[in-house]
């Protein structure tokens, strides 16, 4: 999209969001976000297709090895030419490699031989596999606390934890892009953790609403037929 009145345009018609984790649901349908998307330069649209699948996990097939994976990951950053871009999906892949040596290791899984994952700490991790947090608290202080929901077994507080982070570091680089095709990337990318959050917290009240469900009913089976205690 060449013109830059039509990046105004369309960011324009993007409207903002409420914060996260305050917001039921994205700012806009994924239709509508679409709708505004075909805009985009047909080079513009590939470039967020690949960075889109390429950070949603759901994107690939549950046969697709690790080792594919990866490969997918180090094949898309060669696909985006933007320099802003390329270290979002690098900050997300960091992220991600991160948080599954965490997992690996308290599975009791033991340190990777070589490298582990893919982004700047794949050979620091293993290296460091006996810290809590591979020595990555400078750099990456939510390691503590990820650890602790790991520990925990707080599946939704690490997600919300993750998905904070990713905001963060979005509305950093969304600082310095205003009215061009990073902002539009940006702006998606955080759409998807709007998203990703609206999913997750309905699944998560839906467990809810089943263990209170399975709970009632055993407190029914309880009581016998004149309503009282049996």
């Amino acid at each position: 999209m060449s013109d830059p009145y039509a990046y105004i345009a369309l960011i324009s018609s993007l409207p903002g969001s409420e914060r996260l984790f305050v917001a039921k649901q994205p700012p806009l349908s994924r239709i509508r976000l679409d709708r505004r998307l075909s805009a985009l330069a047909a080079e513009d649209a590939r470039v967020l297709k690949v960075l889109e699948n390429a950070l949603n996990w759901n994107a690939y097939d549950m046969d697709v090895t690790d080792a594919q994976a990866i490969e997918r990951c180090k094949q898309a950053v060669k696909e985006i030419p933007q320099t802003t871009l390329r270290k979002v999906f690098m900050e997300r892949m960091d992220l991600r490699t991160v948080v599954a040596a965490m997992r690996l290791r308290r599975n009791g899984g033991p340190a990777p031989s070589g490298a582990f994952g893919v982004g700047r700490w794949s050979r620091h991790i293993p290296a460091n596999w006996g810290d809590p947090g591979f020595h990555l608290e400078t750099q990456m202080p939510w390691v503590k606390d990820a650890n602790q929901l790991l520990d925990s077994d707080d599946p939704l507080g690490l997600e919300r934890l993750l998905l904070s982070v990713s905001h963060q570091q979005l509305k950093r680089h969304a600082a310095r892009h205003m009215f061009d095709f990073e902002a539009v990337a940006i702006y998606v990318l955080i759409w998807n953790i709007f998203d990703r959050w609206a999913q997750s917290n309905a699944q998560d009240a839906a467990k809810r609403f089943e263990k209170l469900a399975q709970q009632a009913m055993a407190d029914v089976a309880e009581i016998d037929f004149e309503g009282a205690p049996a």
